[in-house]
């Protein structure tokens, strides 16, 4: 596959990172409802959802048979096959894409769960670089409490129950959650990733993104109607 790199496309790529319980999720809904009304042609694509994969790891996850590296391969596998089929042609015809979870959410879970970090980032070197990565911070105990609510205990893999951590889910989810953060927080520096405080109101977070967001967009269009 072609290695695109940093892109030349008329597009933007906007992506989301953060542990389960951030509330990217709901900051990437709130900026795609606000991009639509503001009249951008904005698509949203979201991490494991290639059709190519997605029911393959659902029964993969079911039957707890994978791996570390199977983990590596099938997500590298979906998100090369969302990438040349969906992201770079809508960057290619000028759309604003938005991705809840990019390439840092492989390298924070695949490294967590023991993969070599530079054989992680050589296995998605084709990736477009995002016109801007948020990862939202939160403190671990917050997100656990998030996640708690309506809910009877944690997944299985979430949890990390897979790397024999700890038998009591909970200890294990603190655990491998807590890895999965020292990764993200190692990568802020590294891919010059923005960080948003996910402990504001989800009012003042969102209207962080959209100043960055809305900077990044009239930037395009002055360099499009430059002579």
């Amino acid at each position: 596959m072609k290695r695109y790199g940093e892109h030349r496309f008329p597009g933007k790529l906007f992506v989301v990172e953060g542990i389960d319980g951030s509330g990217k999720s709901t900051q990437l809904t709130l900026l795609h409802q606000w991009l639509q009304a503001e009249g951008y042609g904005v698509v949203f694509s979201e991490w494991n959802s290639s059709p190519l994969v997605r029911d393959t790891t659902k029964r993969g996850k079911k039957k707890l048979m994978l791996t570390p590296a199977t983990f590596s391969l099938i997500h590298a596998t979906d998100f090369a096959d969302r990438m040349e089929r969906n992201i770079i042609p809508l960057l290619k015809a000028g759309a604003v894409v938005l991705c809840d979870r990019y390439i840092y959410t492989a390298f924070a879970r695949d490294v967590a769960r023991g993969m070599d970090p530079a054989w992680v980032r050589e296995l998605y070197s084709f990736a477009v670089k995002p016109t801007v990565a948020f990862y939202f911070r939160v403190p671990l105990e917050v997100a656990r409490r998030r996640l708690a609510i309506g809910r009877n205990g944690f997944k299985y893999y979430e949890a990390g129950l897979d790397l024999g951590l700890s038998e009591d889910p909970d200890e294990s989810f603190d655990l491998f959650q807590g890895r999965i953060i020292a990764e993200y927080e190692k990568m802020v520096r590294e891919f010059d990733i923005t960080v948003i405080d996910a402990t504001q109101p989800i009012e003042v977070q969102q209207q962080q993104m959209r100043q960055i967001v809305k900077a990044k967009l009239a930037q395009a269009k002055r360099l499009r109607v430059a002579p």
